[in-house]
């Protein structure tokens, strides 16, 4: 019974744990760190800084000796030279070559000390590219939940909207019958609450829709339940009269990493100019190399077989010696057999070192090199020329968001006073239609006009908010509510 109890009271808080997880609301800041997480986009970003990484390593180590060793065999049949005479003679022979190779590069023109110079640059480079991607996800991340919010806003004001109207029919309902209204002025209203229903319908659908479009921007499953927070819209203490294009482009050209990853690119450019001309340097490279042989028919002249042999004599042949006539004959060892030689021991009798120092002069290689420099030049104008588009929209883009910045605050103004214009005529509007005055037409009219003021200021404030924020993100400033 206690286990039972125990697991009982397990699953419960795991139930209520699961639930107050599922309940929990996200942040901004939330919401963008886990698509920066998640990202594809900052995954292939990444992607590429590691392979620069594995570049430069590539770079370094060309610093380094390389060794190889190497062996071969091969069986020769037919009219082959014999290793053992030097003569040609039909018959089947065996070989095997070991060798140790080792080599390294002493000048080669400053290529591999200029090749480190620029593998830095570019892992800086593909570290500022992946920081322009969560830079502009962030972006799209941050208008994607203030549209949520903003979606949202206008749901609970679609809601309010159409218990007025339900408040309005009641009260309607009374004045008729009290005899103050006639039949058909519930008919107004009816129609005016059918149209708020359709619009709460549509602004369900809205933030549906907008829920959809964060999450797919977070890589969260459609299914996945998401809550974002509910802050407060606080504008902005900031006046964006006071936003100045020199001073905000100034502080952008220092924090936006798509010009510092430019600026990395012209300076890696730059090296591929002095990498180029190595090409039309003299290299010097040291060299060593360990070699041996093995040949099946060697034969071990050391350890001849005697148990054939037989001593035999020629014909004698007349000579004088000393004045003295005599007869002179050849003697000649036949039968005598010399086995192959061993194979570790012909490793061993072959083995022989060699070292040496290389030098490389080119003279003509079909202009090559000459080719190859002035590639390096045109890729340091394109470069730069492509740095200098991304200064001229980056200035574009701040222009036109200082001037967004400042029009959406005209926009909040008078959207301010048309809301509290049209708030006081309402409140007369309401009076006078319980004092009889005027009829449903003109309430309901009143009532609308109101409903698209606060519309409009809700739309303003969103904005306002919206465009300042993109200003201080220029000025390098985080994107936060």
């Amino acid at each position: 019974m206690y286990m039972k109890s125990l697991l009982s009271l397990l699953f419960s808080s795991l139930f209520c744990l699961i639930t107050l997880s599922a309940q929990d609301s996200w942040s901004l800041e939330r919401c963008i760190q886990y698509a920066t997480q998640n990202s594809i986009s900052i995954k292939q970003a990444e992607v590429t800084v590691q392979n620069s990484e594995a570049t430069q390593k590539g770079n370094k180590f060309a610093r380094l000796p390389n060794l190889n060793a190497r062996t071969s065999g091969g069986y020769q049949f037919g009219r082959t030279i014999d290793p053992a005479t030097n003569v040609f003679s039909n018959q089947s022979i065996g070989s095997n070559s070991i060798s140790l190779e080792a080599g390294v590069t002493l000048f080669n023109g400053n290529l591999i000390n200029n090749s480190i110079k620029q593998g830095k640059l570019d892992i800086a480079a593909a570290r500022a590219d992946a920081q322009d991607a969560v830079n502009n996800l962030s972006l799209n991340v941050a208008a994607a939940y203030l549209n949520v919010l903003f979606a949202e806003e206008q749901l609970d004001n679609a809601r309010t909207r159409l218990q007025q109207s339900q408040a309005q029919l009641e009260q309607t309902d009374k004045l008729i019958q009290a005899g103050s209204l006639a039949e058909n002025e519930r008919f107004q209203i009816l129609a005016q609450i059918a149209t708020d229903e359709q619009a709460v319908v549509t602004q369900e659908n809205n933030v549906t829709i907008g829920y959809l479009d964060l999450k797919n921007l977070m890589q969260l499953p459609p299914e996945e339940e998401l809550k974002i927070e509910k802050p407060e819209v606080l504008l902005p203490v900031i006046d964006p009269t006071g936003f100045e294009l020199g001073s905000v482009y100034s502080q952008a050209l220092s924090t936006q990493p798509i010009i510092r990853a430019g600026d990395l690119r012209i300076r890696s450019a730059q090296l591929d100019v002095d990498i180029a001309r190595a090409g039309m340097l003299p290299s010097l490279s040291l060299f060593g190399n360990l070699r041996t042989d093995y040949n099946s028919k060697a034969l071990d002249f050391a350890a001849p077989n005697l148990d054939n042999a037989q001593l035999v004599f020629g014909p004698e042949q007349p000579v004088q010696i000393d004045g003295a006539n005599a007869l002179l004959s050849e003697q000649n060892l036949i039968g005598v057999d010399f086995p192959n030689r061993k194979y570790t021991d012909q490793l061993s009798d072959n083995f022989g070192q060699s070292v040496g120092v290389s030098l490389n002069i080119p003279i003509y290689n079909n202009h090559r090199n000459v080719v190859a420099m002035e590639r390096a030049r045109l890729n340091i104008i394109n470069t730069e020329l492509t740095n200098d588009l991304n200064k001229q929209q980056l200035k574009a883009n701040i222009q036109r968001a200082i001037a967004d910045a400042k029009a959406a605050q005209k926009a909040l103004n008078a959207a301010e006073k048309s809301a509290e214009a049209l708030t006081v005529s309402y409140d007369n509007s309401q009076k006078r239609f319980g004092l009889g005055a005027i009829n449903t037409f003109e309430l309901t009219t009143a009532k609308n006009q109101l409903d698209q003021a606060k519309i409009d200021l809700t739309i303003a404030r969103f904005d306002y908010l919206y465009k300042v924020k993109i200003v201080e993100f220029y000025q390098g400033k985080k994107l936060s509510l």
